[in-house]
């Protein structure tokens, strides 16, 4: 039937996974996840036909629909095919009481089994978007940024934050991507979708900080110790404290592994003594690392690459995650932790990690960390001992072409500063870059999920030094993608009306030439060009 996915950084030749995904994505979970996004908008379309607001139990679901199909979360087909059943069920129980009015044909679909589904894909993909291909680019531009968003905010509702007009617009926006809309109609909306994300990673930074404290600078150890570990990958810190809580006192100690690090960073795991370090480095390594962990391997969200046979038997997804033929821990009721019990019985019969590094990491720098440092920081950009912040925040990957950022990093003069968030920062977060005058020339604010901090940091900087216009400030974005929740975040810059911002290692390839040209025109966007050069135009500010 074939497949066309090029909702990442780093699908085949330029234009789009065809066969089957770099990611290891292969046709029919491919198809299913095209089946399931069309399904939500199915859903999206009854529920825009109700009186009054969006309930919180469509909200979430379609936050959790959207969420099963980003980059490198779910290769399960078994579970996506429960998440399209799920979801088609709510959808006809709101149709329940609209029985008599006509609807699009979406939200009149039924389908029972996974033949069913794989049969609608026929129908369904990228290219039904929209016949016209700027059109088409607009909308997956916007469908792109909702599956960011989707993240967020299942992130946030797991501990039980909520925000109903976000819920609201996830129907607004999955409903206009059926719709036949202007190029002026469907701009609007992809800057309206920046604007919803800048309030879902408020909500998620406040669910955080609330429930577990602001993050403070820490240092990390990157070795490990004599006991045996289980490892947590991912972004989910609730998994994160019901874990740390069930292993007190067995004997197993817990490391974090990629995105999990900032999880050291927050005030409530710090009591916690078995919490003892990071193990590896970006996500995109795990097949190597995971393999010499020796311990049972948690992944909490998306970032599964095809997993080896030699740890498959100690591997095991939650949540939104999964993938064929692993152990999948079920979800929490209400006030309940989730048992993690078979993890720790197969960690105590586990010999202790391998050593694969042995230093330290040093982060911690959210907005409120930074903030309480502002007078250093001021004092440091007015005496010129801080010529420039470099924002390298975003995603990391496996291509060659992502040295860029770690050689960016390197040679930056000494007088700058790098402000960065997400998995990115595994380019250059173990070089010995230095400090200027205490401040640590990598401030590293925490996950991809943290995002929201820099947006804040900046704003803040904007206040303290009176500018009228955040470009003013001596800022610039060297801005590394991979996945969907990076263009929810660079949708939320062009909100804030950030420009000049640098995007790599390539633009994204659902963007026609035409909607390219609108934002580059519009706010400055461009790709990265040479280590030497961008280094040069940085430092001027262009």
């Amino acid at each position: 039937m074939g497949m066309l996915c090029n909702q990442c950084e780093e699908s085949i030749h330029g234009t789009g996974c065809t066969v089957r995904g770099v990611c290891g994505k292969d046709e029919p979970t491919a198809q299913l996840q095209d089946v399931l996004v069309y399904a939500t908008e199915g859903l999206a379309l009854v529920a825009e036909k109700m009186e009054g607001s969006v309930s919180r139990k469509v909200g979430q679901l379609i936050s959790e629909s959207l969420f099963v199909t980003v980059t490198n979360t779910n290769f399960d087909e078994d579970a996506i095919v429960a998440q399209i059943r799920k979801t088609l069920a709510v959808r006809d129980e709101l149709n329940t009481t609209l029985a008599h009015q006509p609807h699009h044909d979406a939200a009149q679909w039924t389908g029972s089994s996974k033949e069913d589904f794989l049969s609608k894909a026929l129908e369904v993909g990228l290219e039904s978007l929209s016949e016209n291909v700027d059109l088409c680019s607009l909308k997956s531009l916007v469908l792109f940024g909702l599956k960011g968003l989707a993240a967020y905010t299942d992130h946030a509702a797991v501990l039980d934050y909520h925000d109903d007009d976000i819920y609201a617009f996830y129907v607004k926006g999955l409903a206009a991507l059926t719709k036949e809309l202007s190029a002026d109609e469907l701009t609007a909306l992809v800057l309206e979708t920046g604007g919803v994300a800048v309030k879902a990673m408020a909500l998620l930074d406040k669910a955080n900080t609330s429930t577990y404290g602001h993050p403070e600078i820490t240092t990390v150890k990157t070795g490990v110790g004599k006991n045996p570990g289980i490892l947590i990958s991912g972004h989910d810190l609730r998994d994160m404290e019901d874990l740390l809580k069930q292993t007190a006192g067995t004997g197993v100690d817990v490391y974090t592994h990629c995105e999990m690090l900032p999880a050291h960073y927050y005030p409530a795991f710090k009591k916690y003594p078995h919490f003892v370090g990071n193990y590896g480095g970006s996500w995109w390594m795990q097949d190597k690392e995971f393999d010499t962990f020796n311990g049972p391997i948690l992944m909490t969200t998306n970032c599964i690459v095809p997993v080896r046979e030699s740890y498959r038997n100690r591997m095991f997804t939650t949540g939104m995650a999964g993938y064929p033929g692993l152990r999948h821990i079920p979800a929490r009721h209400h006030e309940e932790q989730k048992d993690f019990s078979m993890l720790i019985k197969l960690a105590q019969s586990c010999p202790p990690p391998k050593e694969i590094e042995n230093g330290t990491i040093t982060g911690g720098f959210a907005h409120h960390q930074v903030i309480a440092l502002a007078d250093k920081v001021v004092d440091a950009v007015k005496s010129g001992a801080i010529k420039r912040f470099i924002v390298m925040a975003g995603c990391d990957g496996r291509h060659a072409s992502r040295k860029y950022y770690t050689d960016v990093a390197a040679a930056l003069p000494d007088n700058t500063v790098i402000l960065t968030a997400g998995c990115a920062k595994y380019r250059y977060n173990k070089l010995e870059l230095g400090d200027i005058g205490g401040i640590p020339r990598v401030l590293d604010a925490g996950q991809c999920n943290d995002s929201y901090s820099l947006a804040v940091i900046a704003l803040k900087l904007k206040e303290v030094f009176a500018l009228e216009d955040i470009n003013d400030l001596p800022i610039s974005f060297d801005i590394a993608w991979y996945e969907q929740k990076a263009v929810t975040v660079l949708l939320a810059l062009l909100y804030l009306g950030v420009k000049g911002i640098r995007l790599g290692p390539t633009l994204p390839e659902f963007l026609t030439p035409n909607v390219a040209a609108v934002l580059v025109e519009k706010f400055g966007i461009m790709p990265i060009g040479t280590v030497d050069a961008d280094i040069e135009a940085m430092m001027v500010g262009a």
